[in-house]
């Protein structure tokens, strides 16, 4: 389970975040490209944009589902 207190920096300010057991696998920003995007180097997923509606909301759940190191955390 992702963790509030080891959210990565540089993420939109929202419900939904990626936390520092993040792997870089980039998963998340291929499941939800607007939602998700890879930091500058690379090596971690960030929040780019909060999901808003419905069918963006169903994206970044598919993608906390599908994380393999569960680094993807919702307050929602």
């Amino acid at each position: 389970m992702a963790d509030k207190n080891a959210k990565n920096p540089g993420q939109a300010s929202g419900a939904w975040y990626v936390d520092n057991s993040c792997i870089g696998c980039s998963l998340c920003a291929g499941t939800a490209p607007t939602l998700f995007s890879m930091s500058d180097d690379g090596s971690v997923a960030l929040v780019t944009k909060q999901p808003s509606g419905g069918g963006e909301l169903a994206l970044a759940a598919q993608a906390l589902s599908d994380c393999p190191v569960e680094a993807i955390g919702s307050d929602a």
